[in-house]
């Protein structure tokens, strides 16, 4: 692996993507065989030096596979150590609520370099040159964070709105549930899954674009990740983990466990059977929770006029963060403020609703969400839907 030696403070000169993409690269020998999968509008190829994380990311991305088909873009994930750079990398100013250090950069001629602070990871993102380098068997999480990056970026490219969101589908119909962070999007879309009419559509990463039909909803490749407190009450999700583990966390004091963070993958492919994927959908509702775990009152589900409630209008609102590139090739700074209009504009014939009082899971995944897809608040297999509150 090669150092950059280059200075950008005292020198005037930046480096160019192919500097940089040569030094990442290095004298990896890389693999012969690709791994190609189909995330919607566009495929992608990874390709690496690594089989350990070929076939990691082959298990991961198991249900978007697509070997056939001819990739519109490719990305390459170098295993190596961290790589040494010597160039004057910025930080990336994390969201309100967050702190530590995560990301910084630095800009290139045609390009951005990426270094996650706390792995060593590095990533090149330009038009060209599509690169992760550093420990990715270890963080192959980030890996597949990038590889998503691809797409987010190219939906974005056509005009697709980014979106702090988890998504469920039925049929050709979405429900986006937003919220800010920690407010249960993954475990009220995952309980909402229990019926099995309801599909996957999305995480926590929603594009959404208004045509001449409507509002068209949009879901990445990226498989939830959740917390323990997720997956205690879930008899589903529960096979993640031990019977010891289980029965510790159930022993903690529930503020404690609902904020332990311990991310596990959930394999929707494998727990929740063959064919509950949704890539795209008409987004008939928006809901957002702004319930409380403190809260006194049932939880509600009531219409609002989203143009009226900027606070939760922030909640649907996301950046697209340091790795975005635009159409003409320019990048975002940590100061570029989000656009409200563009969110109202393209919201402007969606319901929105607001989920309030205190956090009910069942109810709301037993009976208002599917409500709002036609399922006339028929409950899940895990719980009674209870009686309407408020509900659509």
């Amino acid at each position: 692996m090669s150092d950059i030696l280059i200075d950008t403070m005292n020198d005037d000169r930046l480096i160019s993507v192919e500097e940089a993409a040569q030094a990442l690269c290095g004298d990896a020998s890389m693999l012969e065989t690709s791994l190609v999968i189909d995330v919607g509008r566009r495929t992608l190829a990874i390709r690496s030096n690594s089989r350990p994380l070929l076939d990691a990311l082959n298990r991961y991305f198991h249900a978007y596979l697509a070997p056939d088909r001819l990739p519109d873009i490719e990305v390459l994930a170098i295993e190596c150590p961290p790589p040494a750079m010597s160039l004057n990398f910025s930080d990336w100013a994390r969201e309100p609520g967050k702190t530590g250090r995560k990301d910084s950069y630095v800009d290139l001629r045609g390009g951005r370099l990426l270094r996650k602070v706390r792995t060593g990871m590095v990533f090149l993102q330009s038009d060209t040159w599509r690169i992760a380098a550093g420990p990715c068997e270890a963080n192959d999480n980030q890996v597949i964070n990038f590889i998503n990056a691809q797409y987010m970026n190219d939906l974005q490219q056509q005009d697709w709105l980014i979106c702090h969101a988890a998504g469920l589908a039925r049929g050709d119909q979405a429900v986006a549930i937003a919220g800010f962070s920690g407010g249960g999007k993954s475990t009220a879309m995952l309980t909402a899954m229990e019926h099995p009419a309801l599909d996957y559509l999305t995480n926590d990463r929603l594009f959404i674009r208004q045509d001449e039909k409507g509002v068209q909803a949009a879901g990445i490749a990226k498989l939830p990740r959740i917390n323990p407190g997720t997956i205690v009450h879930s008899k589903r999700l529960s096979s993640l983990v031990s019977a010891e583990q289980r029965k510790h966390w159930l022993s903690m004091p529930r503020q404690a466990l609902w904020d332990l963070e311990e991310k596990y993958d959930v394999m929707i492919d494998e727990l929740y059977g063959p064919g509950r994927l949704c890539r795209e959908a008409r987004l008939a509702a928006v809901v957002i929770l702004n319930w409380r775990r403190d809260g006194r009152q049932p939880v509600r589900c009531e219409r609002v006029d989203i143009n009226q409630r900027p606070e939760l209008l922030d909640a649907v609102m996301k950046s697209p963060g340091p790795l975005y590139q635009d159409a003409q090739g320019r990048f975002l700074d940590d100061q570029t403020p989000l656009d409200p209009e563009a969110y109202l504009a393209a919201l402007s014939g969606v319901p929105v609703y607001e989920v309030s009082g205190t956090v009910d899971f069942e109810l709301l995944a037993g009976h208002h969400l599917p409500a709002l897809l036609g399922l006339n608040g028929e409950a899940s297999p895990e719980g009674p839907a209870g009686e309407e509150s408020g509900a659509p």
